[in-house]
């Protein structure tokens, strides 16, 4: 348990950054991320880190093999932060592309486990 703790907090190979906004799609968006993380599909990483430009967490993005972008909704406020922090290659995913309309998509285990298997797939 600790080892896999330590990984999660240290970054990893394939990086997962996750809208955690306060919308059902923002929601399952994070609920996701962390599903796959705990999956060891990828490691959930800090989106704030990226967008405060903190040092350590700019240099372990750096260095991932892939980085994913889960956003919520057309907002892609994830997608914008990367590219912002300098990071343009990248694959995204937008929750309200599989047909989950925001305002009217609870965070679902269905819901989720669809989102982490349209997720999965972008990284392998």
């Amino acid at each position: 348990m600790s080892e896999q703790k330590d990984n999660i907090c240290e970054g990893g190979r394939k990086l997962i950054f996750a809208c955690s906004g306060a919308a059902d799609v923002g929601d399952i968006s994070d609920r996701a991320a962390r599903k796959m993380s705990k999956d060891g599909i990828g490691a959930m990483f800090c989106m704030a880190g990226i967008g405060g430009q903190v040092e350590p967490i700019m240099q372990k993005t750096k260095s991932a093999s892939k980085i994913l972008a889960i956003d919520g909704c057309g907002l892609d406020c994830v997608k914008k932060s990367l590219e912002l922090g300098g990071f343009n290659e990248f694959e995204h995913l937008r929750v309200t592309d599989l047909g989950m309309e925001k305002g009217s998509s609870p965070a679902t285990d269905e819901n989720i486990a669809k989102v982490v298997n349209n997720c999965a797939a972008l990284l392998d």
